[in-house]
């Protein structure tokens, strides 16, 4: 939502907030707002991908200032869009915002460029730091303030929205939340801040409260445009402030919003009483959105107790998705393609002369749409389309696998079952990651499928990168080199390339998601390092050497083998089958599945009981322990190793480094 120019006429007036020190309180927080802000204003790389690492350590930043001063957080994000069509004109405006932004980015510009995974990971972060959080079945604006309004907190958020509810503990704008600037008075400490209250702002311009939603929606919202009508309150050519102090001086002379309502009939004028009625219907819609119910997660945050759906989504949404839907289990989407039949995808910095990132992931969504709606139904996915949005429509894809799958029990299904759903969309067989950790499994197997599925195929060097980033197995040895001189061109094609892995990646976490986590989901900030990924890309460009600028470190260094060595296997086999069905060919000496899986085992063992093995920092943590359980070692070979070590010590660093020659 938010109330267009509101929050700038609010900044220039000051005198409407007050300065307080923050502690010892709960605190609603507007999640979905709170992401966009926390990585806009971190300073992070925003024309790579994502900088996810970094993004993880602010988040926990953020939660341990807010502990510090005793504050409890609660989280609320927004859910699906909503039942009906009232902001489809507004979202398609803003998506092709957003577009634009996005090409602009990718051309040198400098904008605000949201991560594709960047709610994931905000989510996920939030879960393991055990923040409360919660998803509303539609936008949570309104249960936000209803929370707050019982609980008697404030809520923590820069949507305008909040400068119209009544909520007794006031706004803290989040541009003027100091929790980097956390201080302490005498033994507690406090995150210095602003408050704002509606009361101060009838107070200060002396109309009635109970005028605020009308004026919100004649000054418009995302559900009101009338500019035609606010201009009637300034001289012609005046400014949107002009027009608002305007409005507010007309709105003083009423008690209520029913004799606004009155006076406004008269200003529309020679309008036929069709449009008139239309009009006002409109408006009487936009201001239920301020009038404040029940909270219903209030039960939900105290005992776990879920919200109801209305009487019309519970016919079209199965009642078990109510529990991984509040608990953000589930994508908000999901209620988007059950009610609405509809979809809005992500715009990731791109080239608009490309193509969308999101056609290789296309049949991963068409799965989807089957397992939720059944076969022979079409949903509306709004894509980029250039620079402009475009709907298509894309038919749900039944397979053998999913066909006897019902919605209503669907979590009820065996777990082999909805694993060989999600490995079986992917085109990878389980075997190919038997000699991986389990957190592995999704990860790798996504990259199978953007292997096999991305147009161009992609890169040889950006597969590598894209590998050594996801491992750890190297770091610069002079970030600078990378991070903060950044001054080489992006190559939008290694951008559209990258985007496409992520689409994939987003696409098969919520299909995960939505069969009941048949694989681990994936901790998204030890997958991508957008500026390093794109760093080593180009310095893997023919000319250039990468080793030179590079360290590495054991454990991650065999991580690296072993994840190349699944993706060559797989690629291996998908050109033998390609070549059988061509003609008939001697096929390559192929290594058994169970000779290749103790070969890439092995990998970890070495110098397991020796202690030399160091930790990358940041990365996926000690793979020798992950496989610790998979293979077991005879102690004649440990020893005998020991043994090479002590006697050769040159030689073991030669095979130590054997990996260099995979960069």
């Amino acid at each position: 939502m938010g109330v267009q120019g509101l929050s700038s006429f609010i900044k220039s007036h000051p005198q409407l907030y007050r300065e307080i020190r923050f502690r010892q309180s709960r605190l609603v927080i507007d999640g979905c707002n709170l992401n966009y802000l926390l990585y806009f204003g971190s300073g992070l790389n925003q024309r790579h991908g994502g900088e996810y690492a970094a993004y993880e350590k602010l988040i926990e930043k953020f939660v341990t200032a807010l502990r510090d001063c005793n504050i409890s957080p609660f989280v609320v994000l927004d859910g699906g869009a909503g039942s009906t069509d009232n902001k489809l004109n507004t979202l398609i405006q803003r998506a092709e915002d957003k577009i634009q932004k996005a090409h602009r980015t990718a051309l040198g510009g400098q904008e605000d460029v949201l991560p594709p995974l960047s709610m994931l990971l905000f989510r996920q972060t939030l879960v393991r730091l055990n923040v409360p959080v919660a998803m509303c079945y539609g936008e949570a604006d309104q249960e936000i303030a209803a929370l707050a309004f019982e609980w008697q907190c404030p809520v923590l958020s820069n949507d305008s929205d909040f400068y119209i509810f009544n909520l007794p503990a006031g706004l803290l704008p989040v541009s003027h939340f100091q929790w980097e600037a956390m201080n302490q008075s005498r033994t507690q400490k406090y995150i210095p801040c602003k408050s704002y209250k509606s009361s101060s702002f009838c107070i200060f311009f002396n109309i009635k409260p109970q005028v605020l939603p009308i004026f919100a929606v004649l000054t418009g919202n995302d559900y009101v445009k009338i500019e035609s009508l606010l201009c009637q309150f300034a001289p012609a050519g005046s400014g949107k402030a002009a027009q608002i102090k305007g409005l507010i001086y007309w709105l003083r002379k009423f008690q209520q919003p029913k004799e606004a309502f009155m006076a406004l009939e008269q200003l529309l004028g020679n309008l036929s009483s069709n449009d008139k009625a239309v009009i006002l219907d409109s408006l009487m819609v936009g201001m239920e959105e301020y009038q404040l119910p029940s909270s219903c997660l209030r039960a939900f945050f105290t005992d776990g107790t879920v919200p109801a759906l209305s009487a019309g989504e519970q016919v079209q949404v199965p009642d078990w998705i109510r529990i991984p839907l509040t608990k953000a289990e589930l994508s908000g989407d999901v209620l988007d393609i059950l009610l609405l039949h509809r979809i809005s995808l992500g715009y990731p910095v791109d080239c608009a002369d490309l193509p969308s990132a999101h056609l290789t992931s296309r049949p991963l969504r068409q799965l989807m749409y089957g397992l939720l709606l059944g076969p022979g139904q079409q949903v509306e996915e709004m894509d980029r389309d250039g620079l402009r949005v475009r709907k298509v429509r894309v038919h749900s894809a039944v397979t053998e696998d999913t066909k006897w799958l019902p919605l209503h029990s669907l979590q009820e299904v065996a777990h082999p079952l909805r694993l060989q759903v999600l490995l079986g969309a992917l085109g990878v067989n389980k075997e190919y990651l038997s000699c991986l950790p389990l957190q592995w499994h999704l990860p790798l197997a996504v990259t199978c499928y953007w292997l096999k599925s991305a147009e161009p195929q992609p890169e040889t060097r950006l597969l590598k990168a894209l590998l050594m980033t996801m491992s750890n197995s190297y770091d610069p040895v002079y970030q600078q080199t990378w991070s903060t001189n950044c001054t080489w061109v992006l190559d939008v094609g290694v951008a559209h390339s990258l985007n496409q892995w992520q689409a994939c990646l987003k696409n098969s976490i919520h299909l995960n998601q939505l069969l009941g986590f048949p694989l681990p989901e994936p901790h998204i900030a030890r997958l991508y390092k957008g500026t390093l990924v794109h760093w080593m890309v180009h310095r893997m460009s023919p000319g250039k050497k990468l080793k030179p600028y590079l360290k590495y470190n054991l454990s991650s260094m065999k991580m690296y083998k072993v994840l190349l060595g699944v993706v060559n296997r797989f690629q291996n086999q998908k050109a033998l089958i390609s070549s059988k069905t061509k003609k008939t060919v001697k096929p390559p000496r192929v290594r058994p599945v169970d000779d290749l899986s103790t070969g890439l085992q092995r990998l970890f063992l070495h110098d397991k009981d020796d202690g030399e093995t160091e930790s990358g920092a940041g990365g996926v943590g000690s793979a020798d322990e992950d496989l610790d359980h998979m293979v077991s070692v005879k102690t004649r070979y440990r020893a005998k190793d020991r043994k090479d070590r002590s006697n050769n010590p040159e030689l073991v660093r030669k095979k130590e480094c054997r990996g260099w020659n995979l960069v």
